[in-house]
């Protein structure tokens, strides 16, 4: 804590590279749905949301970390709670309103709680080495992370939404399969690049980066779709 303490520079550094990503990327899609724009201040307060999420996720991934000794399904059940709670998040505070009247609304607050929830995670990534008198270490590994976090949570959470969004118009059973089929892609995603991260030395990056990127794209295409749909009823 004292290093936190004599370093202020650097632990807002490290919160402006932690947020900045994530702001970029919010105003990106909000762009996107420009011609019915959510209320600003319900967007900043799922933002906001999905940040002390974080809090909650953290202590939860411990317990399961306790209960499961295979590191290879503490991963898949770590991305689980993250999604999950993140879907949850968007459920307690729109579900039944008139906010979620539209199938592109999906896909904007889950990747709104979604950016809130990267923005505070890359936030401890990078002020942990400051404990540890690390600052430089963490603001020069912090920008490969969390480039592939950020993103990762935008696809992630977009890939739920868009299911959703998809099944707006169909019956209950097949609105229950695309969340299904949504969710377990996400966390399949997830999975993944955490994975990834956590054994590998980072040789291998850019590939994994790449494929965030053409996760993202077909997020972008399924995008439009929804707003086609949406704009149409």
């Amino acid at each position: 804590m004292n290093n936190l303490l004599q370093n202020p520079k650097a632990v807002a550094m490290a919160i402006l590279e932690g947020i900045i990503p994530s702001l970029l990327w919010l105003w990106f899609w909000l762009k996107e749905d420009k011609e019915d724009p959510e209320p600003s201040g319900l967007i900043t307060f799922c933002f906001i949301i999905g940040m002390t999420l974080v809090i909650f996720a953290i202590p939860i991934q411990k317990f399961v970390q306790s209960l499961v000794s295979s590191n290879e399904l503490q991963i898949i059940f770590w991305a689980a709670i993250e999604e999950i709670l993140k879907y949850l998040a968007v459920i307690l505070i729109l579900y039944k309103t008139k906010y979620l009247h539209k199938p592109i609304d999906w896909p904007i607050f889950l990747i709104t709680v979604a950016l809130g929830f990267a923005a505070f995670e890359n936030i401890l990534f990078l002020i942990k080495p400051l404990l540890l008198n690390q600052a430089t270490v963490s603001l020069m590994t912090g920008q490969l992370r969390y480039l592939g976090s950020t993103l990762l949570h935008t696809v992630s959470s977009g890939i739920i939404g868009i299911s959703i969004g998809l099944s707006f118009y169909k019956c209950n059973a097949k609105k229950n399969l695309y969340l299904f089929i949504g969710i377990l892609s996400a966390i399949a995603l997830h999975s993944g690049f955490n994975f990834f991260i956590m054994n590998n030395n980072g040789s291998d990056f850019l590939k994994v980066f790449a494929f965030l990127w053409v996760a993202t794209i077909i997020n972008l295409l399924l995008f439009e779709k929804l707003r086609r749909i949406s704009s149409k009823n």
